[in-house]
């Protein structure tokens, strides 16, 4: 069993508690549902302490001038690697210890009762898999696992942690603020002694099993993702805007099979225009009142 936290509202927008016909109109396209196909983004793990990109005053876009690593300067520049790992370094026994919230929780139940037909993540935070889902696909990878971009050799992320302390026993930095994906803020000077390690089979360079801002989702995954849609017979968006097009492609996907699609984000997403349903609630508020 996962301990039942209080709902942490840190890093989620102010909205209105769930109106009752919302209630009521999310509960018959559940009902109606009998292979649900549910996509979650951030705003389902903002609940947990976790801050999102985009949400509206609170998102990382919205406190702080900062932006996620781009691929193609992770595997380009060793300088760019030491900053993310020594900001990743910090800020990993924290972000490892977020735990579910309600709504990972009531999905992870609707998978049990045979209502869920299959789960597609864009985060990175294992909080589905820490709720004990699994019909599940990690659209955008998992931060708690790690590669070798030359081997392909997989390690535990809390593994390298211990190979991190390993390598730089003496080097401390106090961290200024907590991003999305496990990282904190660090300045230049702070990471400039910090100590990479490489791969222990062949020397290559370490990288999370994540997507990265500029990568693409591998052909492999949308295509067995799309397969799952296929056998599906309805579409609920829980806690994203939808605008990164690795996930929105399965929301168009499914407007043009005709399936009714539910969202629920607090917040405009890109398929309120299309959705037979918007409704504009916490996940871990709305999700636990549907039976």
């Amino acid at each position: 069993s996962v301990f039942r936290a209080s709902p942490n509202l840190t890093f989620v927008p102010a909205c209105l508690p769930p109106d009752p016909v919302e209630v009521e109109e999310l509960q018959r396209f559940v009902s109606n549902s009998k292979r649900l196909f549910v996509m979650t983004g951030a705003g389902i793990s903002t609940e947990s302490g976790i801050p999102d990109y985009r949400s509206e005053g609170v998102g990382l876009y919205a406190r702080t001038d900062r932006r996620p690593v781009q691929h193609a300067e992770f595997v380009r520049s060793a300088s760019a690697r030491q900053r993310y790992w020594a900001r990743n370094f910090v800020g990993w026994p924290q972000f490892s210890s977020h735990q579910p919230n309600e709504a990972h929780l009531v999905l992870r139940d609707w998978e049990k009762l045979g209502k869920l037909h299959w789960l597609v993540t864009q985060n990175v935070d294992a909080l589905h898999t820490k709720a004990g889902s699994q019909r599940m696909t990690e659209l955008h990878g998992c931060t708690h696992r790690v590669f070798c971009l030359s081997c392909g050799d997989q390690i535990l992320r809390s593994e390298l942690q211990e190979h991190f302390e390993a390598l730089n026993p003496s080097w401390k930095a106090e961290a200024f603020g907590v991003a999305p994906d496990g990282d904190v803020f660090l300045t230049d000077e702070q990471v400039r002694n910090f100590q990479v390690p490489a791969c222990r089979k062949c020397g290559g360079i370490l990288k999370p099993d994540v997507t990265f801002f500029g990568d693409t989702v591998s052909q492999e995954k949308v295509r067995f993702v799309h397969q799952r849609l296929a056998e599906s017979d309805s579409m609920l968006v829980a806690g994203s805007s939808m605008q990164v097009y690795s996930g929105y492609r399965f929301a168009l996907a499914a407007r043009d099979k005709k399936l009714p699609i539910a969202v629920l984000n607090i917040g405009p997403t890109r398929l309120d225009h299309f959705a037979s349903l918007k409704l504009n609630s916490r996940c871990g508020e709305l999700l636990p009142l549907i039976v």
